[in-house]
């Protein structure tokens, strides 16, 4: 089994979300975060007065897959999520060594 981490840009959720309905993902768990890379930030103008923004907003995709899911995962995020732009952002691939759904007890596999 794999866990899998996506950064992406906010505007591009529905649309990885959309894609990996079609292969068959049933589950996710999404956050709203902030952070910076080689996008850096930007200015922003506030009541006159301008500020550096150096913390963009971005979604964090977590989500666990079996193993023969992986490449169809990987490709569907990365062609989904790309605009071609500084900060499209990244995939992290993770072992997952243990799954358990609490309520039925399922493990493994299964579980997801």
């Amino acid at each position: 089994m794999k866990y899998i981490i996506a950064i992406i840009k906010p505007f591009k959720l529905e649309d990885v979300r959309e894609s990996l309905s079609e292969l068959g993902i049933q589950g996710m768990t999404i956050c709203e975060v902030k952070g910076y890379g080689r996008q850096k930030g930007h200015a922003e103008l506030y009541r006159g007065a301008e500020y550096e923004v150096n913390f963009l907003p971005k979604v964090k995709i977590e989500l666990a897959i079996s193993d023969d899911q992986l490449e169809p995962v990987l490709e569907a995020i990365t062609n989904t999520a790309e605009t071609g732009k500084v900060g499209d952002g990244k995939l992290f691939v993770f072992e997952l060594l243990q799954a358990v759904r609490i309520r039925t007890g399922e493990s493994g596999e299964d579980a997801l």
